[in-house]
């Protein structure tokens, strides 16, 4: 049986339904029994309980053979790196807890680095206390830019004719749809061949910069001239809090962009079959960005 914590998430939710059309026997995690009843109703068990609670994680866990381990976003938390350590605290204790023997994570390409990389410091330290488990064998999936971090553009686009950001515009980006996280860390788990701790980079279809992404989605949306402005961090840090972020969070990410501007935070891996994905910037535009921008305008 894998448990799943973060099942309703992007990355979680694809898991759980590619292990249940499998056949696998799925328990899948989280704080509300009403949106875990799809994948009851597909043969997934449901358990209710809090990432932060070690007791309910562990009885979670109980009897797994393979756990998927994620820190879920809380995106409007007044402690953050708070908020990660506890998280990443209860999911070490229940893991040992309940001798779960595989687990796959979800981290991030930067997640070597212990400081100045914004949330993904709280990755980097999970890794280091799921390393001090004896006995369990774990696989880091330290992943690209999710491409969905593109969809908050969307009301930007209409707001003010750009896409905007803190990163470069010249800046190669290794982005990823967390559909292929998913499928990933489904057959890591329905395997379950792996020994011992490792990480491996998912670095997406190809990396791009955000003048690239802005020009894909230009032509997507009908906007052909649509161009990508870098903002500074004194504009965004509003923009974002308005868009229900606390001030903190907003600190930690454009951290983790300055990261990134500066070459901090860069994958390790050389490009290759193995940490490459499938979908492309065009896929990704043409089935989630777009429609997503269409049924915007569509409401106004």
């Amino acid at each position: 049986m894998v448990a799943i914590t973060g099942s309703t998430g992007n990355t979680g939710r694809v898991i759980a339904e590619q292990l249940l059309a499998r056949g696998e026997k799925v328990r899948v995690i989280g704080r509300d029994s009403g949106r875990l009843k799809g994948f009851v109703e597909k043969g997934a068990e449901a358990f209710v309980a809090d990432v932060t609670d070690a007791g309910a994680l562990s009885r979670a866990f109980d009897g797994a053979q393979a756990v998927y381990a994620m820190i879920p976003p809380n995106m409007a938390s007044a402690d953050p790196r708070g908020y990660q350590e506890r998280v990443s605290d209860a999911l070490a204790r229940a893991l040992g807890q309940a001798r779960v023997t595989h687990v796959v994570v979800l981290s991030s390409f930067g997640a070597d680095k212990r400081e100045k990389t914004g949330p993904i410091v709280g990755l980097h330290n999970l890794e280091e206390k799921l390393n001090a488990l004896a006995g369990l064998n774990a696989v880091y999936l330290r992943a690209g830019y999710f491409m969905e971090n593109l969809l908050p553009q969307v009301d930007v686009i209409r707001n003010f004719g750009i896409v905007g950001g803190p990163l470069r515009a010249d800046l190669p980006v290794p982005m990823i749809a967390t559909r292929d996280i998913g499928a990933v860390a489904a057959r890591i788990l329905e395997k379950r061949d792996f020994a011992g701790k490792q990480a491996r980079e998912l670095l997406g279809q190809r990396d791009l910069t955000y003048k690239e992404v802005a020009s894909v989605i230009g032509k997507a949306i009908g906007k052909p001239d649509l161009g990508y402005v870098q903002l500074p961090p004194q504009q965004l840090k509003p923009a974002l809090t308005q868009m229900g972020m606390s001030a903190s969070v907003a600190d930690l990410l454009l951290e983790m962009a300055e990261a990134l501007n500066s070459g901090h935070v860069a994958p390790l891996e050389r490009r290759s079959a193995e940490n490459t994905t499938p979908t492309s910037i065009e896929t990704f535009v043409a089935e989630e960005f777009a429609p997503h921008f269409q049924g915007k305008a569509a409401r106004a």
